[in-house]
């Protein structure tokens, strides 16, 4: 006998079975929902392979005919599943079976928590495939071989944190799994619970699933029985097909738990044909901001598998998709590196993109809570649209949905355009990290004061999309946190009640003289501030210059090295100003004012969230201002 290797599964993995087994018990069936759907991936797999090397289906032990078998042995409690598709090697089964998620596995588990329904909710984002065994079963074999290889291989593990692997002889093409069930898992011996699951979870797999019977007599031979109707789903006419069996599709072709949001079925036909069978997943899947930015729709070319992720079909924006296209005119040879090249397939995504970002608009308009929950899924990916797609960038902006000052909840663009106030000429915005933050910068005094609404935007993509579109409508997309606010085109309210903005604004000449002879070229300029009410400074960006926000989310990935300096704003209406500006009247005031400009410096650092560049230096100067009685 060949040697075992006994391996670790990543701590990661240990963790996730840990879970799967614990928290998933209220749904155990699923685990032959997952293994027939990666069976039909195997034979879908090797039909495309067969297509450039007929050799691999011709081989001994083989044959063209795909299909998915079930067998039952109640004496050894043991339920397999076996596929005659593509198989697999020594490299891939460590690859595929001893780990999941190759990339950003940990970040996965990190949100794990103990909490059952958010694991299972997390989980159910991720699809667990393979590993949902190890609900029912306390060990699992699987024995493979691949297509066009000679050597067989047998993996096994009780998924507790081993698993072993080793080289055996004798095995057809293709996968078996072989589940040692536990103990009280006796329903998924039992050949009329096998027949129920298939037809309410695998129904539509175009793969025949066939349950080999017991035989009645020890010399007959075992009868076989297909559970399926084996015909692909997509190429039925919608009125044949139940809201059911659309969700078991995508739970199939997703690998996921959840239920899909939106459903889009068609079929284009004239110069070109191919049918659609798209979904919009309810919950974000976990690689959704994956630096690859792959979608993850199936293309087909006539019924036979060609990509599971064909470059060019979709753009990378719309990669929250799941589903198939099945192409009537492409060529049943061609390569998945060159079909990104192939002006077909620009008119499939053209076509594609159009519908979705079509219906996507129509949901939003009939739905506007269902469409809201989408958003908060989805929403920074139609942003990179608004920033990438010139050619559909006008209905990409229709679906953009925003938090704002004026607002609970979210709201569109073109609403704001109807709350604009008179003689407001821009879209006015503000980005950062956090909503709540947001909300309290200083910034928005200005605009709060007249009523003007202002877009809070927390996505880092924001930095960039805007730029890129500049305006909506003919009006320009304008941040507060720039000099030139242009808030004197725009009237006040009456003031009630005495508010700061009916204060007597300080002669600020000389405190902003003194200001600037302190500070040097820490800031770029001080100027008095039509934009503050309630603080006494704050840091705006040159018009010229690269907006605050960016400038740190820059710095912070190493993207840039030195930053621009500011200009201080300050409040000629805030008591604090209006005393020190006396101040700067009279005379021998210039030591204390200068460490007054450096401390309100400071002080606008930190409402910005930046660093301080000399902290020590700060808390003395604040400990001074406290001892001559000032509260800053």
């Amino acid at each position: 006998m060949p040697e075992e290797e006994r391996l670790p599964f990543q701590a990661e993995v240990s963790r996730l079975l840990e879970i799967v087994a614990k928290s998933l018990y209220s749904e155990k069936e699923v685990f032959l929902r997952e293994l027939i759907s990666n069976a039909s991936d195997a034979c879908d797999r090797l039909r495309y392979a067969a297509l450039t090397n007929p050799d691999l289906v011709a081989e001994a032990g083989g044959g063209a005919g795909y299909r998915i078998v079930l067998s039952v042995d109640a004496k050894a409690r043991t339920l397999t599943i076996a596929d005659n598709g593509i198989g697999m090697n020594r490299d891939e089964l460590l690859e595929n079976l001893g780990t999941i998620a190759r990339s950003g596995t940990a970040a996965f588990v990190k949100g794990l928590g103990s909490d059952a329904k958010k694991d299972t909710a997390l989980i159910g984002q991720f699809g667990v495939g393979f590993y949902s065994a190890f609900m029912v079963a306390d060990h699992v074999a699987v024995l493979t071989r691949k297509a066009g290889e000679s050597n067989g291989w047998r993996w096994t593990s009780d998924g507790k944190g081993e698993y072993t692997i080793a080289e055996t002889g004798g095995l057809q093409r293709g996968t078996r799994i072989v589940l040692h069930l536990s103990e009280g898992e006796d329903e998924f011996l039992d050949e009329d619970r096998l027949r129920q699951i298939v037809k309410t979870h695998s129904d539509h797999i175009a793969v025949p699933i066939v349950l080999a019977r017991a035989a009645a007599k020890e010399d007959e031979a075992p009868a076989e029985e297909t559970l399926n109707r084996a015909s692909a789903l997509w190429t039925r006419p919608r009125s044949e097909i139940d809201e059911e069996q659309y969700r078991e599709f995508y739970r199939h072709v997703a690998h996921a738990f959840d239920e899909p949001w939106m459903t889009l079925h068609y079929r284009a036909e004239g110069k070109i044909e191919y049918t659609a069978l798209l979904f919009v997943p309810t919950a974000a899947p976990f690689d959704l901001f994956h630096p690859d930015r792959q979608h993850r729709v199936k293309l087909y070319v006539r019924r036979v598998f060609v990509s599971d992720h064909a470059e060019g079909l979709l753009p990378p924006y719309l990669r929250f998709l799941r589903g198939i296209v099945d192409s009537e005119d492409l060529p049943l040879n061609v390569s998945r590196e060159m079909l990104q090249n192939i002006p077909l397939v620009a008119k499939i995504r053209h076509g594609l993109t159009r519908r979705v970002l079509g219906e996507l608009a129509k949901k939003a308009e009939s739905d506007a809570e269902g469409y809201a929950a989408f958003w908060g899924a989805f929403g920074p990916l139609l942003k990179e649209g608004a920033y990438e797609d010139f050619e559909n960038r006008e209905a990409l902006l229709g679906l953009l949905r925003f938090r704002s000052t004026a607002v609970e909840g979210w709201t569109s663009l073109a609403d704001y355009l109807g709350r604009m106030k008179e003689g407001q000429a821009a879209i006015y915005t503000i980005v950062g990290d956090d909503l709540e933050t947001l909300k309290k910068s200083p910034q928005l005094e200005g605009f709060r004061a007249r009523g003007v609404e202002v877009l809070l935007l927390t996505d880092p993509v924001d930095e960039f999309w805007i730029p890129a579109v500049a305006q909506y409508q003919d009006k320009l997309f304008k941040s507060v946190t720039r000099g030139g606010a242009d808030l004197d085109t725009i009237a006040k309210p009456e003031a009630e009640g005495g508010t700061d903005a009916d204060q007597p604004k300080a002669d600020t000449a000389a405190l902003i003289a003194a200001f600037k002879a302190a500070l040097g070229d820490q800031v770029k300029d001080i100027r008095a501030s039509n934009r503050l009410t309630d603080s006494p400074v704050c840091l705006v960006a040159d018009e010229g210059d690269m907006d605050m926000h960016l400038e740190r989310l820059l710095k912070q990935h190493k993207q840039l090295d030195t930053a621009a300096a500011r200009i201080l704003e300050i409040n000629p209406g805030h008591r604090l100003i209006a005393r020190l500006a006396d101040e700067a009247q009279a005379d021998g005031g210039a030591e204390r004012l200068a460490d007054m400009a450096f401390l309100l410096l400071d002080q606008a650092r930190i409402v910005e969230g930046e660093t301080l560049p000399d902290p020590a230096a700060f808390a003395r100067r604040m400990a001074e201002a406290l001892e001559r009685g000032l509260t800053v």
